[in-house]
């Protein structure tokens, strides 16, 4: 293509023709796939193919615009627009001649057709000749849309009018020569290019748009930009000449002389420093909402000119509070210097300026840092240079004076700041992370970002690294690794950590928390030494003897100090090089003083014990002459000096803050001992209240469970185990290595073992216990479910009003009368409340008639009573009817006192009263007939208020023919008839007929209201008034109170609107801030991460049916059946017609983004209404039908302005990284993606969409990729570009997906809060009008010393409906997104950021290293890490729960199980981090109980749980093997007192059960929903097997996080959210389930079995299932769980189909590209991918575990028949030979297969059979020589069966090993037997259960049973049965 040239033709006198391409068009190409090709999937219809201007590469980015016009011209005029592709395609070509980018041959190729046909097609339609039509198109475009249309069109259209205009111009100077231009064009031309920069794209504010806006008009907008905007008396900064520098003329202004002009400061930064220009106009909007959204709220005047006095520098104190606290860390001198303005005598205005311009600095080194924001101390070390220079700059006087230009440090380029600062250090977190190689490596040997921010703890920083940048500093120097694979030989190597090193070891948990286990291990030994002396009560702690041993405590003590210094210098070993001396001399000498201690305590105590033996007797030999037992004394008095210290220092909180934060050398001094001085983690302290409180919860807490453990854990225990110490040697039954131990030392080990470890297990228990009583206590005085059933509503709805004025609504400044204020709180609560049901009637969860009887009427329209909403008064008008006409007596006040005692029913008769008088004379025009209704209507009020004679002058008994004939008047009046005269008739005579009634029925003395001659016609009716929107409204409520004549008790029907409504009013009597108005409100965003998951549903993905023939739409019918009625009531569905509306549907039932979108972008709706009721005047709010308008197209000022300032306060960026790829993306998924993202831009103008842009460039004539950061919003039909910012580099490369993916888009959010939405959520609109309060908890005054940093909310779990799996996740989590963090916030104060939707302090947050943590695998649970931080930074995390957002969870038991993987993988890392080390530390001891216990302690007890299982059932195979049980039960002493050794034996098995754990749902459930509601859930959901459930999430939880602590290998786990109703095979759930339950569930069952058969002889049955039946439970929950809730897992077909899949699956040899779904090989390397890279430390704690398997062999050969009780170690010997036999001839085999398999079929088989004839003939000789037996073979299986797994494990852990010695596929082919054993056992159960039709059946309502009770027809579902027409009701 090198050969294009320009269009040849320019003149005039050409014809018809185009640009002639010549032979560019005729030449020959090769026919490529474009990328407007798109391959289809086999049979998948092709989705709309996008527009061209939509496939331009990235690289070929300038060229969309022009593209972008063509289509939008191609209508109007086909010829110019294929002019302007021509001028594309020339401009691609010149961009990339060579066509060497991606992508771009392709596009050309495309382009090239497309033009080939297009000049064939179009002709010239205004001229002959192309240059005259593209100029007489060009004029006539101006004229009509600029010329013409300027005054009529809104700005947004403008900027799109003069876009095309420019683009035309470029392609007019193409096509026309110069000097045949005509001089109009020319004019124009230059018109169009003097305005178009002011109609410029822009995000909220139109900072450069012509034109009037509102939010423009704003005052706060125009103080904020007039403050910015003086520039005049800053020195100038010079540009570079540089050969880009004409290009920047094009977007920014520019003196006559060359240089740009400068509008604001942030333009005078941007040039001064080089930012990019998108930076600086990101951050200019950035600045400006902040400053404006401050200023208001200091404002009581609505209209002034300039910034508060106040406003800059609150904002500056905000940005800048880290900043100087890490200067005064440092103790180097603050660049921030404001103090000095006033000091110099600077006015103030030139003061404001300067932090201006430092506030725009920090603004603009943040935007643009990248991945480096998570950095937060490496910013602040390049703010302080810069600033430095900025101060520079600013009082070099001398260059005003002489006009010489002044020159930073780096310049050059606009991309220079972040070429020459963030660039390097970018490169180093790249360098890093592939050492890491992606996470993989020992954190040990890689920086991670804390690593790297804490560089910058240390003023060394300032020397090594230097500004400017030395590139060969240590910061910047990477070690060089050695080729061992574990080893590395590191240059610099002590430099590699800094402060804390991430070791794989479980001793972090001893190092964090090492109070607490000090105190367990002290609180055990004491209570044991009390519960061994002779009286065993605790008053024998006041026997001297007794007191003496507990005392010895101390010296316990002491060891475990001794031991917390050794770990402290071996784990931070690696950290050493960064660590000053003075941290590693206290490292030294805390070591050697605990060495001191342990020596000085030991010898202290030996000197005053009477009577000293063995080691005691050498200490108090040693000891001489201080042998005293004061001595003892006085040294604990001086080793708990420290404690005694801290303890003083504990009760004065305000005291330790102070000390902790303060930077004087001689705290720092003081301190230095208790704690390292570090820049985090100082001054963690709460108030005195918040002190007392959780400490009063621990002590009780402590108390409870200290009791408990004495009384029921250790005490029973101790008088057995004297028995047993007692008896003499016992008769083994085996070889006992250890024949001579005294006191049956092994026995008490066993027995105790599990009781020790289930005494520091069940503080867990006592937690769940407490945390569940002190939450619900706090709930129920937190007015939680006071209102939590629609009867409670009803009762106290009258009060709703009210209280929602006085918590909703802003005070209002006038003072009213009392009936002026009711009125008024309804009118206002009415515009709220009637918002919130059509929400909910647009969502479809109610009816149109059930929202006609819930909505609140606008206006009173002149009723005396208050017109409450129809559900409260349905059927009070039919009763009080039939109580009238049934009514005998002749007393009017009895009726009445019976109407009055049910105040809804006299509301109701008044206003049908008044409102019917009102209608009728409303629809009569004649005089006389209105005075004819006045008559009436005297008559029966002097009859009821003066005369008392009602039921005499009126018949009650024809009052319901009255009603019937009012009824149907009503509803004539409702219609809409086209034929006006015969519709007009019916209601002339149903009113004649009802005067009839009236005047002759109803009235005794009817006829006397007027003469026969004069009664009225009733034939001249008003019926205009039937299009009054107003008065029909009135006429629709009246005929509702007339004809409803069932009560309205159960309106709404759906249970999820009834929740809605009841939460929402209750939450209206909780505790809320003050409302301010919108306006004063805090400015806030909302940020969502999305990478690939659904958007929204296409019309394919609806009807795709799975294996049973149900598609997504038929199983959310039956799901969700009144939603669907009301859908089709709504849309009037047809079966072709609104797919759209459908797709919608659908969509908003699942985790989809555009459910969330619409959720959040109810914000902006609750916004725009609350503003208006702030602004509108009372006789707007109280004078008529919906005052207020949601129509965006059909605003008044007040209206106008509510949208101005909703976009002012609320922003919603949703970060679609991937945006961009699937923009180009040739596959159907991602093309869908992004149509569906536009459509939701398009649809929702206030939505933002930032993503990671992807281009190539050439630089030094090489090619290579560049990323940008790019925010776009909806325009016209495309989408819109904003800003652009170049990054360093990939940003998604560095750490973990999610929070890089929030971190590149949170640079575009604004305000000053910011709140994080996952994908997986929803909001309602009810919600979204608290918003103003919740953001007020910041601004509250209870919270004035310690002000929130994160707002927790609650969260509704929306999933909960679609199986009963799903309702106990729905539950767990329900539990803890509410009771749980409720007492995590108060009392405990450790409530951290646990996943979205917490609200942020953003200012706090963006300079502290923003809302998440995001290093490789540390930070694999990022959420929690952001709370972490920001508590470790003097941050305070609240939980209010009067607000709450939808969240949906996994909902099949594979996704359930992922997430709870990584969860668990999440808290091992976490158990490992820098930030659980210091909180641990940091916290006071009853606080770090609270974090321990409810963070990685519930994970470690959860590991104890089940390891107390393992060592309880290990320890019973020691006694029962070893003969010992036996010996010990036949012991005549024991026999006659074996119940405590009973109880001891199963006390702890209580504890397996865990039931105690789902006590905070019981509890949380009875508060909201009633207790007895809770005991009926609760009860279902042990019948639903949900204690299946829970114990097999607790083996999940167990593996997942004890093998990260040894192993690492977390990853993210996609769990994936769509609707699971689909049969999991048989090969899934063994591939997800077999290392993690399947395996350790067998191993449990041998345990048991051989436990039992061993045993039975001398032990009785029910003691055995007393001991073993919680661990059966666990067993048969571990092995079969996944079959149980897998749907139609025990039907037959599909279990006959899933054996052929497994089969198939484990027969399939793996290898290179093999996935692990398609062969067992690939699988089994793949699960054991974490043993590659673990460390020798790991390898052996696995082969040391791998050890326990052998006891099995050892301890059953002694026991067959064969051994003839031999216990001769000869006998295991023997056993090894048959072992090794088995697996030579196994080998054998395998060697044959391979070797003769093929080729020497004859002698594979000859082998096989000599083989085989071998085996008949030893087992015969061991039959009938040996006496070896039946059993003997059954019993030789299972004792050699798990010898055989033991070396498989050791062989995996040494595989390098097992390679090189060439066994490793004798290896691998051992597993794989083992897998089809294991697979076989477990399957056969399943097999047997399928054969059984009803067990299936049983299944099905066990999983749906939650279903069912909604009406869902789940066997209908499970067996493919579908209505014939799906889109019908």
């Amino acid at each position: 293509m090198a050969s294009i040239g320009k269009q040849p033709a320019t003149g005039g006198g050409e014809t018809s023709g185009g640009p002639k391409m010549g032979r560019t068009l005729s030449r020959k190409m090769t026919r490529i796939q474009t990328t407007h090709d798109v391959q289809q999937e086999e049979d998948a219809p092709a989705p709309p193919a996008p527009a061209d201007s939509e496939l331009v590469p990235a690289s070929l980015a300038s060229i969309v615009p022009i593209l972008r016009v063509a289509n939008e011209i191609e209508q109007d005029n086909p010829r110019v627009a294929y002019l302007c592709r021509f001028h594309a395609f020339e401009k691609a070509h010149n961009l990339d001649p060579t066509s060497s980018m991606r992508g771009v041959r392709q596009f050309k190729t495309y382009l090239l057709r497309r033009l080939e046909r297009d000049e064939a097609e179009t002709r010239p339609q205004l001229a002959r000749n192309d240059p005259k039509e593209i100029q007489k198109y060009y004029q006539r475009y101006y004229e009509t849309y600029i010329k013409e249309g300027a005054a009529k069109i809104k700005p947004a259209d403008m900027a799109k009018h003069y876009q095309i205009l420019s683009v035309l111009h470029d392609v007019l100077k193409t096509v026309v020569p110069p000097e045949r231009v005509e001089d109009e064009i020319k004019r124009y031309a230059k018109e169009v290019e003097r305005k178009k920069g002011h109609f410029a794209q822009f995000n909220i504010l139109p900072l450069h748009v012509s034109g009037a806006s509102e939010i423009m008009e704003l005052p706060e907008i125009r103080a904020a930009l007039s403050a910015l905007r003086k520039v005049d008396n800053l020195p100038r900064p010079r540009l570079q000449s540089t050969a880009n520098s004409q290009n920047l003329t094009n977007n920014t202004l520019v003196h006559n002389d060359g240089d740009h002009s400068i509008h604001d400061l942030l333009d005078w930064l941007g040039i001064v420093f080089r930012f990019q220009k998108g930076n600086v106009a990101n951050q200019r909007e950035h600045l400006v909402l902040l400053l404006a959204n401050i200023d208001i709220r200091k404002r009581t005047q609505d209209d002034y000119a300039l910034l508060d006095s106040t406003t800059v520098s609150k904002l500056a104190k905000q940005v800048f509070k880290n900043y100087r606290s890490w200067c005064d860390y440092l103790h180097c001198p603050c660049n921030i210097k404001p103090s000095s303005f006033e000091a110099s005598g600077i006015v103030h205005e030139d003061a404001q300026q300067r932090e201006l311009l430092y506030i725009g600095l920090y603004f603009l080194i943040w935007g643009e840092a990248s991945n480096i924001r998570f950095m937060p101390e490496c910013l602040c070390y390049i703010f302080h240079h810069m600033a430095n220079e900025l101060d520079g700059i600013l009082n070099s006087n001398v260059h005003s004076v002489t006009g010489a230009f002044f020159e930073p440090i780096y310049q050059g380029e606009e991309e220079s700041f972040l070429q020459n600062i963030v660039t390097p250090i970018y490169k180093v977190l790249v360098k890093e992370v592939q050492r890491s190689r992606h996470g993989s490596v020992s954190h040990s040997r890689w920086r991670n970002y804390d690593d790297l921010n804490e560089y910058f703890w240390s003023k060394e920083c300032f020397h090594d690294l230097g500004w400017p940048i030395n590139p060969q500093a240590h910061f910047f120097m990477h070690p060089k690794a050695t080729k061992s694979e574990h080893d590395q030989n590191i240059t610099g190597r002590r430099r590699l950590k800094t402060n804390f090193v991430e070791v794989r070891t479980f001793w972090h948990l001893f190092r964090s928390f090492e109070r607490m286990w000090t105190f367990f291990i002290l609180a055990f030994q004491a209570m044991l030494i009390i519960a061994w002396s002779p009286s065993g009560s605790l008053t024998a702690f006041f026997d001297p003897d007794v007191f003496r041993r507990v005392l010895s405590i101390f010296i316990t003590a002491a060891f475990l100090n001794f031991f917390q210094a050794t770990l402290d210098i071996i784990l931070s070993w690696k950290a050493w090089g960064s660590k000053q001396y003075t941290q590693i001399l206290r490292y030294l000498l805390k070591f050697a003083v605990a060495t001191a201690w342990i020596i000085i305590l030991s010898a202290s105590y030996s000197g005053s014990i009477e009577n000293p033996t063995g080691l005691i007797k050498l200490f108090s030999n040693w000891a001489g002459n201080w042998r005293n037992q004061s001595l003892y004394t006085y040294a604990i008095i001086i080793y708990m000096l420290p404690n005694i210290f801290s303890a003083l220092l504990f009760l004065l909180p305000p005291l330790r803050r102070s000390v902790e934060l303060s930077n004087s050398r001689v705290f720092i001094l003081l301190m230095w001992w208790a704690q390292p001085k570090l820049y985090v983690g100082r001054g963690m302290h709460e108030d005195m209240l918040s002190l007392l409180k959780y400490t009063l919860f621990w002590i009780l807490l402590l108390i409870s469970k200290l009791a408990f453990s004495y009384y029921v854990e250790i005490y029973p225990l101790v008088e057995p185990t004297k028995m047993i110490m007692a008896i003499g040697a016992p008769n083994y039954a085996w070889h006992e290595f250890f024949p001579y131990l005294q006191h049956n030392i092994g026995v008490v080990i066993t027995i105790w073992a599990p009781i020790v470890l289930v005494y520091f297990m069940d503080t867990q228990i006592w937690y769940a216990i407490f945390s569940t009583i002190f939450g619900g206590i706090h709930g129920a005085f937190s007015h939680l479910g006071e209102i939590r059933t629609l009867g409670m509503l009803r009762s106290r709805f009258e009060t709703v009003p009210s209280v929602f004025t006085e918590n909703l609504m802003p005070t209002p400044n006038e003072k009213n009368s009392k009936d002026q204020m009711e009125r008024m709180n309804i009118a206002k609560f009415s515009h709220i409340w009637n918002e919130f049901i059509s929400s909910l009637r647009e969502e479809d969860l109610i009816s149109n008639r059930e929202r006609d009887l819930l909505l609140v009427p606008y206006s009173f329209g002149g009723i005396s009573v208050v017109q409450w909403p129809p559900f409260l008064l349905a059927s009070k008008i039919p009763i009080a009817l039939d109580m009238a006409k049934d009514f005998k007596k002749k007393d009017d006040k009895e009726l009445i006192n019976k109407i009055k005692h049910d105040k809804h029913m006299i509301s109701a008769v008044i206003e049908c009263y008044e409102t019917l008088r009102d209608i009728l004379k409303e629809l009569l025009i004649d005089e006389h007939e209105k005075r004819f209704i006045d008559n009436i209507c005297k008559a029966v009020e002097l009859s009821i208020t003066t005369e008392h004679n009602f039921l005499v002058k009126f018949r009650m008994s024809e009052l319901p023919l009255l009603s019937a004939k009012l009824a149907k008047l009503l509803n004539l009046l409702k219609g809409d008839n086209e034929d006006v005269e015969s519709y007009e008739s019916q209601i002339v005579t149903v009113l004649q007929d009802i005067m009839e009634i009236i005047t002759q029925d109803v009235m005794t003395s009817g006829h006397g209201t007027s003469s026969v001659e004069n009664r009225p016609k009733f034939s001249n009716l008003n019926l205009n008034l039937m299009e009054d929107a107003s008065w029909k409204e009135k006429v629709d409520r009246l005929h509702l109170l007339l004809t409803i004549k069932e009560s309205a008790i159960d309106v709404p029907i759906n249970l999820d609107a009834r929740r809605r409504i009841t939460f929402f009013a209750n939450s209206l009597f909780m505790d809320l801030p003050p409302t301010p108005k919108v306006r004063n409100m805090l400015s806030f965003s909302v940020l969502t991460p999305y990478y690939k998951e659904d958007v929204l549903y296409s019309e394919e993905e609806l009807k795709k049916e799975n294996e049973d023939g149900i598609s997504t739409l038929f199983y959310l019918q039956k799901i969700y059946p009144d939603e669907w009625k009301n859908f089709l009531e709504r849309v009037k569905f047809d079966n072709s017609d609104n797919m759209d509306e459908l797709r919608h549907w659908v969509s908003y039932r699942g985790q989809t983004l555009a459910r969330t979108v619409r959720g959040m972008m109810y914000y902006r709706r609750a916004l725009r209404l609350q503003c208006f009721l702030d602004t509108a005047k009372d006789r707007d709010i109280l004078g008529g039908f919906r005052t207020y308008s949601p129509d965006e197209n059909n605003q008044d000022h007040i209206l106008a302005r509510a949208l101005a300032i909703a976009d002012m306060k609320f922003t919603y960026v949703v970060s679609c990284q991937v945006y961009g790829l699937q923009k180009k993306s040739t596959e159907a998924r991602d093309r869908s993606c992004y149509t569906n993202i536009l459509n939701l831009m398009l649809n929702h103008h206030s939505l933002r969409v930032a993503y990671i842009d992807e281009a190539e460039e050439t630089v030094d004539n090489k090619t290579q990729k560049c990323y940008y950061s790019v925010l776009v919003k909806g325009g016209d039909k495309f989408d819109e570009e904003i800003y652009r910012i170049k990054l360093p580099g990939k940003p998604t490369d560095i750490g973990e997906g999610k929070p890089e993916n929030q971190n590149h888009a949170i640079i575009f959010t604004r305000g000053e809060a910011l709140q994080t939405i996952d994908m997986n959520q929803d909001n309602y609109l009810e919600e979204a009008f608290k918003i103003r309060n919740v953001l007020g908890e910041f601004l509250r005054p209870k919270y004035q010393k310690h002000p929130p940093t994160i707002l927790g909310l609650r969260e509704h779990i929306f999933t909960g409906s679609v199986s009963s799996l799903a309702w106990f996740m729905s539950n767990q989590e329900t539990s803890f997104v509410t009771i749980g963090q409720r007492i995590l916030a108060n009392p405990l104060k450790v409530r951290f950021h646990y996943g979205h939707p917490d609200i942020f302090d953003r200012i706090f947050h963006l300079t502290r290293g923003g809302i998440s943590k995001a290093s490789k695998i540390i930070n694999l649970s990022e959420d929690i890490f952001s709370g972490f931080n920001s508590t470790l930074r003097g941050g305070n995390v609240t939980h209010h729960e009067y607000m709450q957002v939808g969240k949906g969870r996994d909902v099949g038991l594979n996704q359930i199980s992922i997430f709870e993987a990584k969860v668990s993988k999440g808290n091992g890392e976490q158990t490992l981090s820098r930030d659980v080390y210091r909180l641990g530390r940091r916290f006071d001891f009853y606080r770090m109980l609270s974090f321990y216990f409810t963070t990685v302690g519930f994970y470690f007890s959860s590991m104890i749980t089940v390891l107390t299982v393992y060592v309880f059932l290990y320890g019973r195979l020691y006694l029962v093997m070893s003969g010992l049980e036996k010996s010990i039960l036949e012991d005549p002493r024991i026999q006659q007192n074996n119940k405590p050794l009973e109880n001891a034996l199963a006390s702890q098995s209580v504890f397996q059960l865990g039931l105690l754990l789902v006590l905070p749902m019981v509890m949380e459930v009875g508060l909201e929903k009633g207790f007895r509601t809770a005991i009926g859930e609760f009860i279902i959901m042990q019948l639903q097997l949900a204690s299946v459930f829970f114990t097999f999430q607790l083996g999940t939880k167990a593996h997942y996080f004890g093998r990260t602590i040894l192993h690492g290998g977390a990853k993210y786990s996609a769990t994936g959210r769509g609707f699971v109703v689909f049969h999991a095979k048989f090969a899934d759930n063994y591939r997800m389930y077999s290392r993690s339950h399947f395996v350790k569930g067998l191993e449990l069952m041998i345990l048991l079995v051989v436990y039992e058969v061993y045993g039975h002889s001398y032990r009785s049955s029910s003691l055995y299932l007393f001991v073993t039946m919680s661990m059966w439970f666990l067993v048969v929950s571990w092995l079969f769980a996944p079959f149980i809730f897998n749907p139609s897992g025990f039907e037959w077909q599909k279990t006959v189909d899933d054996w052929t899949d497994w089969k198939k699956w484990m027969g399939n040899r793996g290898g290179i590209g093999i996935a692990v779904d398609r062969s067992w090989e690939s699988w089994w390397e793949t699960e054991h991918e974490h043993l590659k890279s673990t460390s020798i430390r790991g390898r052996m704690l696995e082969i040391i575990l791998a050890l326990r398997f052998l006891i099995f062999q050892y301890g059953i050969v002694y026991h067959l028949n064969i051994a003839h009780n031999s216990r001769s170690v000869l006998v295991y010997g023997l056993s090894w030979l048959v072992m090794l036999t088995v697996l030579l001839v196994l080998k054998m085999v395998s060697m044959g297969r391979r070797g003769f398999g093929t080729d020497f079929q004859l002698m594979f088989r000859i082998l096989k059979g000599l083989l085989f004839l071998g085996f008949v003939s030893v087992m015969t000789v061991l039959f009938v020589v040996c006496n070896l037996t039946l059993s003997d073979v059954f019993a030789a299986l299972l004792g050699f069966m798990p010898t055989g797994w033991s070396i498989l494990l050791i062989g995996q852990a040494c595989r390098p090993l097992v390679r090189r010695l060439g066994f490793w596929d004798s290896i691998k082919e051992l597993g794989r037997a083992y897998e089809y054993i294991m697979g076989m056992v477990i399957f056969v159960p399943i097999v047997v259960l399928s054969w059984f039709p009803f067990v299936s059946e049983f299944q099905t309502r066990l999983l749906f049973n939650q279903a069912f009770s909604r009406g869902l027809q789940i066997s209908m579902i499970l067996a493919g049965r579908k209505d014939s027409n799906m889109y019908g009701s």
